[in-house]
């Protein structure tokens, strides 16, 4: 019998939090034929905006990382809502795009961002081997330090 994403979760002690509501005039997430589309998500845990502040250097790369990885469960939760429940609905991850608020000299965002394309080949196995951007952002909302939006097929490929 094949993983599932769901074993794949629990195997990483990974547990989803209820998909955030928007903070704005959006929509979390919105299918138009099989490609899911979910907004730019924040590092947010418990509420709150959990990782914060502008990368400066090098030494930043581990708390970025940290915040992608937060995107990237929070990205899970809203496609977990936008399937009814099930991440099985996925065919397969097709790109993210990471925006890390960062200095003008920090040029390491594609190190961060690594930390959510780790997170969803973890999670999602084949199905999450994606294409990707990743760019420095002067600012972003809530001053997170990073903002990940998600590209989806869901069904078959």
């Amino acid at each position: 019998m094949s993983e599932t994403i769901a074993s794949r979760l629990a195997a990483l002690g990974l547990e989803l939090p209820d998909a955030a509501a928007p903070a704005a005039n959006y929509v979390p997430f919105t299918i138009v034929g099989t490609t899911l589309y979910v907004s730019g998500q924040l590092p947010m845990q418990n509420g709150a905006v959990a990782v914060t502040g502008r990368l400066e250097s090098e030494s930043d790369i581990a708390k970025g990382q940290e915040a992608a990885r937060l995107c990237a469960i929070n990205i899970l939760a809203q496609a977990r809502a936008a399937l009814g429940g099930d991440l099985e609905g996925i065919g397969r991850l097709a790109k993210i795009q990471g925006f890390v608020s960062s200095a003008p000299e920090f040029d390491k965002q594609h190190l961060v961002i690594n930390g959510a394309s780790d997170l969803l080949v973890d999670v999602l196995g084949e199905r999450g081997v994606h294409a990707r951007a990743a760019v420095g952002m002067a600012s972003l909302p809530f001053n997170a330090s990073v903002e990940i939006d998600a590209i989806f097929a869901i069904g078959g490929e």
